[in-house]
């Protein structure tokens, strides 16, 4: 998509030079700063301020170490996060207030950043040749956050390169050696980073275009020699094309709402890059593919903070506003763009603070803050969604409210990017509140992406909404998948269909399960599991599991309530001479998920009550 049609003589003659390329107002360039809203001034000074005279965290060998002794994520992590926060904060504050008190404690945080040993995390050090608790200095990867680091680096010389100087001139030369040491050299002389795609790699994700935008900003900004220029802008296309081809042409995220902002957006962050640095003579904003990937953020949306939440992923997501407003004005999609606009009115001026402070999005929220307070936007409640290639659907009552029921439920297999063993899995909200859930996932520690992902609950199909058989749980992989998955939706419903029975080991003694779930939209809506299977042999060990964030209450014979606090509730009514039910309380510690849901779980376990080898069982929700 993007290297053949812009091949290398077509980069030369188009791209700018680093003295040409203005894509914010530095400090100097007072008259956009000076035009701020006070309100949103005033954030990012108090933000500045609490920084003053700062005593920058230490890092240490041994701390670094953590991660191998006992597989925290956490602890270092937030040091190094931090730093990088930190001193964006100090940036914006000075770049808005430009009197120069903030510094001393800017050029303190470069100073302790370019002095780190490696710029990255100990859970990405497994990218290094030689494997040791500590990161080998001799051996330049390029992960996320030293990408990240580089970013933030060549956008702090970019914006205040001059006042840096006018105190002394090693603090510009050292952004320019680190980063080109880490980062632009071997960005250049290597092809063996998994995540560039050059080496028919199984798999790419948001790894891609979240290093390809952070390497690009670098280049942009620090890099003078254009040839150099020219080819990592070559490089990145090439990269980046690998990635795209292996989208799905419907745009849909295997990933999750949550990586969307990672994936989908940093492939917007990069096209904006490439368009902006070529005076928008590179721009592909326009190809369905492009479109479609922008639009999955609302085909997602369930309500208030809530997305429909396969994956890694919890269910309450913080999408930058200034981020869908951009990719819906890029792609002229208003739905997209009025959703931005609401989440800013939502947040305000703390819209313009993001995740891992990524300054590039940073610098655009600020800039775009008060088009977009001027912009009117409604939720983008649609009636139906279907991506076929990651065979997700979703379906609401109606068109335009969060109100009555919402279904969303996958096929799919078991080795997608950040998987869950969850094929056939449903939820189900009632009036945008989450009444039978995915549980999402955890605090990332070393177990979370390697040999032991499977040991944790929250990956597991017996903390989905499925059938357990025969004591046997759901596989991870390629051949664990759906099978006869057909989607159909008309006004009165919305169903998907499909056979799982491949997704179980043969232990389960599955010859084949299919599941029908459907939103019935008639004068009583109501939501239908609808299981059929056949066993090899007889069995009572069958159970259908449904998780909720809710107390269940036994209604009644074959009745179970649920309800939240605000009173929205659903019924689950089942057939009690085939199931008796029990459930479990699931104590929550992990504070990602105490974040998502509160202190605890619930596991419904309808088992089946005699021995059976094949099975017709109808479950119906309502209001």
């Amino acid at each position: 998509m993007l290297a053949d049609r812009y091949d290398a003589e077509i980069v030369k003659e188009v791209l700018l030079s680093r003295e040409l390329y203005k894509p914010f107002p530095t400090s100097e360039d007072r008259s956009e700063w000076s035009e701020l809203p006070q309100n949103l001034k005033r954030f990012w000074i108090n933000k500045g301020e609490n920084r003053l005279n700062y005593s920058w965290p230490t890092m240490t060998a041994s701390q670094y170490m953590d991660f191998s002794r006992t597989g925290n994520r956490v602890r270092y992590d937030t040091v190094l996060l931090d730093r990088r926060q930190d001193l964006a904060s100090l940036v914006i504050a000075e770049c808005i207030e430009n009197q120069g008190r903030f510094m001393d404690d800017i050029v303190n945080g470069i100073w302790c950043i370019c002095e780190e040993t490696f710029w990255g995390i100990p859970g990405h050090g497994y990218m290094m040749r030689r494997q040791d608790p500590l990161p080998d200095v001799s051996d330049r990867i390029i992960e996320l956050f030293a990408a990240e680091t580089a970013a933030l680096l060549a956008w702090t010389y970019y914006l205040l390169k001059n006042k840096l100087d006018a105190m002394s001139r090693m603090v510009c030369e050292r952004i320019h050696l680190e980063v080109k040491t880490r980062i632009l050299d071997p960005y250049l002389h290597r092809t063996d980073f998994w995540w560039m795609g050059f080496h028919q790699e199984k798999m790419l994700n948001n790894w891609t275009p979240w290093c390809n935008s952070n390497c690009l900003m670098a280049f942009l900004l620090l890099e003078d020699d254009q040839q150099r220029r020219e080819a990592a802008v070559i490089k990145a296309m090439c990269s980046l094309d690998m990635y795209i081809q292996r989208l799905h042409p419907d745009g849909g995220c295997e990933e999750g709402p949550k990586y969307w902002i990672f994936a989908g957006g940093m492939l917007l962050d990069c096209l904006e890059l490439l368009y902006g640095a070529t005076n928008g003579k590179l721009d592909v904003f326009q190809e369905p593919l492009i479109q479609n990937v922008g639009r999955y953020i609302y085909k997602a949306y369930i309500d208030g903070s809530f997305y429909a939440n396969f994956a890694d992923c919890s269910p309450k997501v913080q999408v930058p506003a200034d981020l869908m407003y951009r990719y819906g004005l890029r792609i002229e999609d208003a739905r997209l763009s009025g959703l931005g606009a609401i989440e800013l009115k939502k947040k305000r001026e703390k819209s313009t603070f993001v995740q891992f402070s990524i300054m590039y999005r940073q610098l655009s929220a600020i800039f775009h803050y008060s088009e977009m307070e001027q912009y009117i936007g409604e939720f983008p409640y649609l009636r139906d969604t279907w991506f076929a290639g990651m065979q997700v659907m979703a379906a609401r009552e109606q068109e335009g409210s969060s109100d009555g029921l919402y279904l969303a439920a996958k096929g799919g297999n078991n080795d997608e990017s950040h998987n869950h063993n969850d094929i056939g899995h449903f939820i189900v909200y009632c009036d945008g509140s989450p009444m039978i859930i995915d549980p999402g996932v955890g605090t990332y520690t070393s177990k979370t992406f390697f040999s032991e992902r499977y040991s944790l609950w929250t990956m597991q199909s017996a903390y989905h909404n499925l059938p357990l058989v025969n004591g046997a749980q759901q596989l991870a992989g390629r051949p664990y998948e759906a099978d006869q998955v057909h989607y159909h939706q008309e006004a009165t419903m919305a169903s998907i269909t499909m056979n799982i029975a491949k997704a179980y080991p043969e232990a389960a003694g599955i010859t084949s399960w299919k599941r029908a779930i459907k939103l019935i939209r008639d004068s009583n809506p109501y939501i239908e599991i609808h299981d059929q299977f056949q066993l090899t042999h007889m069995s009572d060990d069958i159970t259908l599991v449904f998780m909720t964030p809710h107390s269940p209450q036994i209604e009644g014979i074959g009745s179970i309530a649920l309800q939240d606090v605000n009173n929205h509730g659903l019924t689950i009514r089942y057939n009690e001479e085939l199931f008796a039910i029990s459930v479990d309380t699931i104590i929550l510690d992990d504070e990602v998920m105490r974040e998502a849901w509160g202190s605890q779980l619930y596991r419904i376990m309808l088992s089946a009550k005699t021995a059976v080898n094949h099975g017709d069982s109808i479950i119906k929700i309502s209001k």
